[in-house]
């Protein structure tokens, strides 16, 4: 009983088919897995594997062809798109490969934009967002702009950013892909540290096997199919009981 209320996303029988001239290009071949509230789950694949466009449905961004996906208890394939985007608004934060911060802002205030299209009073914003900042260790940083900062640090406001709206759920898109590994190990170990700390979900998309055992949960995904579900924490409990 308490798995089924810890559970945050629900998918069912998922597929994604694109039409290409006459052929038909099977993205994802019916998907179906769950991902349970705290967790940090990684979805690994290489190029092509489905992986990228499963985040983009899992975020709304894509409509399935046929299936479910249901997030904290609200169908996402049904949902139009001024729907969406109040739910991404509300629930969702998101780290890109490429940092998208802008360019004029030092860290605090790309940090406290998502919390402008909230609506959220200036003085609010910029006290929320030196938290974050403070939590993702650039305190020496919050004044410089992206061009002043290394490609670490500008990920680590990347990773304020994405949490500065309190989301119940973060999607990382290769969240560590333009960085060497040192910095990329950082970078995992700091997400970690965060979705441990704050009891949000986090979802990883790489093609990056290393990277993906720092996740709870590891979904392999291989011509738009699960080919292996990895779940530490179940694995950890069985042992525990049979200990």
């Amino acid at each position: 009983m308490t798995e089924k209320t810890n559970t945050v996303i629900t998918v069912k029988d998922l597929y994604k088919v694109y039409r290409i001239g006459d052929n038909k290009v099977r993205a994802l071949n019916g998907v179906s897995f769950t991902i349970n509230k705290g967790e940090f789950c990684a979805i690994v694949g290489t190029s092509g594997s489905g992986k990228s466009t499963l985040l983009n449905m899992l975020a709304g961004l894509e409509k399935p062809t046929k299936g479910e996906i249901i997030i904290a208890g609200e169908h996402m394939e049904n949902k139009t798109e001024n729907q969406l985007v109040k739910f991404r608004r509300k629930h969702i934060g998101f780290i890109f490969q490429s940092y998208n911060l802008m360019g004029t802002m030092n860290a605090v205030e790309n940090v406290a934009l998502p919390l402008v299209f909230q609506g959220v009073p200036k003085k609010e914003r910029m006290k929320r967002a030196r938290k974050m900042v403070h939590l993702v260790g650039l305190d020496k940083h919050w004044k410089h702009k992206p061009n002043q900062m290394s490609g670490g640090q500008q990920q680590r406001v990347g990773v304020a950013r994405a949490l500065v709206v309190e989301p119940n759920i973060i999607f990382a898109d290769e969240p560590t892909g333009n960085l060497d590994s040192v910095t990329s190990e950082e970078i995992m170990a700091l997400m970690r540290k965060v979705v441990e700390e704050k009891q949000q979900t986090l979802i990883m998309v790489t093609h990056d096997n290393q990277l993906a055992e720092y996740a709870d949960k590891i979904i392999r995904i291989k011509d738009g199919k699960i080919i292996e579900l990895i779940d530490k924490k179940a694995a950890a409990e069985a042992e525990a009981v049979e200990g």
